[in-house]
């Protein structure tokens, strides 16, 4: 049994001092030669970005919001793991695992997590254990190879297994969707998980012929195109994540437009990202990087598991979400792999970042699901 310590943040304020140093000194690249983003990220908005943060932007109010929900260190599998545990005041409250992924930290889960455990309806409240991914966040960085999604699937069970929890429910997006169905995966599924929710689910294609639909075929096509267009990132981050973090661990305006990039790709906007997720948020999970300088160790996730995930069969209660911004695989595959899917939903509106994005609907999709799983 791990001991579980309470955990502060608290940058000191030489640090802070030290980034607003390092924007003021940015060496700028010259402007791109396109008039949108096929280049990446404008500089223009790059730079607007960056003088927000070194003359507007307040750390210390996103440490506020961080220190008013209970925070935990555990050392689980030789790594110190940070955890968010915000428990329901709510009796008959289920226990809920929400897991992030790149570029994401659990800040992302800050409006979400008070819809959770305090909901209009008390029956439909959760204990909310959010842990930061191995590398990411306040957890610490691995010093050895090995920390693959299906490590950490096995790192989170053991985590609620310690927090006493017999019986629980588990969400995951991005790298957490992956790691949520590998600790649902067969024939040893994490003790006491009882159902998954994912957005992002991935399968292999059956072995037996299956139809697929026109949405089934759009999203194939969508992937293709990702990959062609979008996928140079996790080229590089799976193949020399190192390499890459002696830049962005080095330059704040480099991490802030690795990573805003991505944010503005996936999310769900007419061109304006900061309607769907506000200005002050995107610098909230760029400061979390920063400030922890996760650049190589978050990337690294990629090195250990892209390409190379089992993607084992799960006969768990699953839910799917699928965002049209979002990676959507053909339905006949994901019922292949997950042969208990009980909530297959297609939204109209909506991105790769749901709990930013849209946080109530959310909510209310967890809501719903879990509700026959007390």
């Amino acid at each position: 049994m791990s001991e579980h310590e309470r955990f502060h943040v608290d940058i000191p304020d030489e640090q802070l001092d030290d980034l607003r140093e390092r924007l003021a000194r940015t060496r700028w690249p010259e402007a791109e030669t396109v008039s949108d983003w096929s280049q990446g990220l404008p500089s223009a908005y790059a730079r607007e970005l960056c003088e927000h943060w070194h003359t507007a932007y307040d750390w210390r109010a996103t440490e506020t919001r961080l220190n008013a929900l209970p925070q935990f260190t555990a050392e689980i599998d030789g790594t110190s793991i940070h955890y968010l545990h915000a428990r329901s005041p709510h009796p008959g409250a289920r226990p809920l695992l929400v897991s992030h992924g790149w570029p994401g930290s659990v800040v992302e889960f800050l409006e979400l997590v008070p819809l959770l455990t305090d909901p209009p309806d008390p029956a439909d409240a959760f204990h909310v254990v959010c842990p930061s991914l191995p590398g990411f966040g306040f957890s610490a960085k691995p010093a050895r190879a090995g920390w693959t999604a299906e490590r950490i699937a096995r790192a989170w069970a053991t985590l609620m297994t310690e927090l006493g929890y017999t019986r629980f429910v588990a969400h995951g997006v991005d790298w957490g969707s992956f790691v949520t169905a590998a600790m649902a995966e067969d024939p040893e599924p994490a003790p006491g998980l009882a159902a998954i929710h994912l957005t992002m689910p991935f399968a292999r294609p059956p072995r037996k012929e299956v139809s697929l639909s026109e949405a089934d075929l759009a999203g194939l096509a969508a992937m293709k195109r990702f990959q062609q267009e979008e996928g140079g990132y996790s080229v590089v981050q799976s193949t020399r994540p190192q390499t890459l973090g002696y830049g962005l661990t080095d330059s704040p305006a480099g991490q802030l437009a690795w990573m805003v990039e991505k944010y503005r790709a996936w999310s769900d906007h007419d061109g304006d990202l900061e309607k769907v997720i506000p200005r002050d948020r995107l610098l909230d999970m760029v400061s979390v990087s920063w400030f922890a300088a996760t650049a190589a160790s978050s990337a690294r996730i990629y090195w250990e598991s892209q390409n190379r995930l089992a993607l084992g069969p799960v006969s768990l209660p699953t839910a799917v979400s699928n965002f049209p911004k979002d990676g959507r695989m053909p339905r006949p595959w994901i019922e292949d792999r997950f042969t208990d899917l009980r909530v297959w939903k297609d939204h109209e509106r909506g991105g790769h970042f749901p709990a930013l994005e849209q946080p109530e609907l959310l909510a209310d999709e967890l809501r719903s699901f879990f509700r026959a799983f007390r």
